[in-house]
């Protein structure tokens, strides 16, 4: 059996928040948009077909969670959840907060402008928040 390992560029773009049940909980270093990964910890993944069927639900209830939590402490217009994997090919489900009139708004986030790092108060503010969203 494999060990899990993060692969590296998700770990250079992203610092680690918590560990849910299946997944890492990441905030993506770019503060133009409330921007969330999680990453299921198991080895050798890329397509969520290939988790078990219980790990499937997992991811599923935790996107979710993570989704309504985001979407509360953000008020966004419209949360965005996808598993793309195109470059980086290790499983991982992006959850993005958006808003009219966000940078590139309606259009895609990915490629657009140069990620602005959050400040560390504003960072700190934004994950006490989710986890209390988290936890309701």
């Amino acid at each position: 059996m494999s060990v899990f390992e993060l692969d590296e560029r998700l770990a250079r773009d992203s610092d680690l928040i918590t560990v849910l049940g299946l997944c890492q909980l990441r905030l993506l270093k770019d503060s133009r948009w409330p921007w969330l990964m999680l990453v299921p910890q198991r080895a050798g993944m890329s397509e969520v077909f290939e988790l078990t069927p219980l790990d499937q639900a997992l991811l599923t209830f935790e996107t979710n969670s993570v989704a309504a939590a985001l979407k509360t402490v953000t008020g966004a217009t419209k949360i965005n959840v996808g598993a793309l994997g195109n470059i980086v090919r290790q499983l991982h489900v992006h959850v993005v907060a958006r808003f009219e009139g966000d940078p590139n708004w309606p259009g895609p986030i990915w490629g657009f402008g140069k990620p602005e790092p959050y400040d560390d108060g504003s960072r700190q503010i934004f994950i006490n928040k989710l986890a209390e969203a988290l936890s309701s």
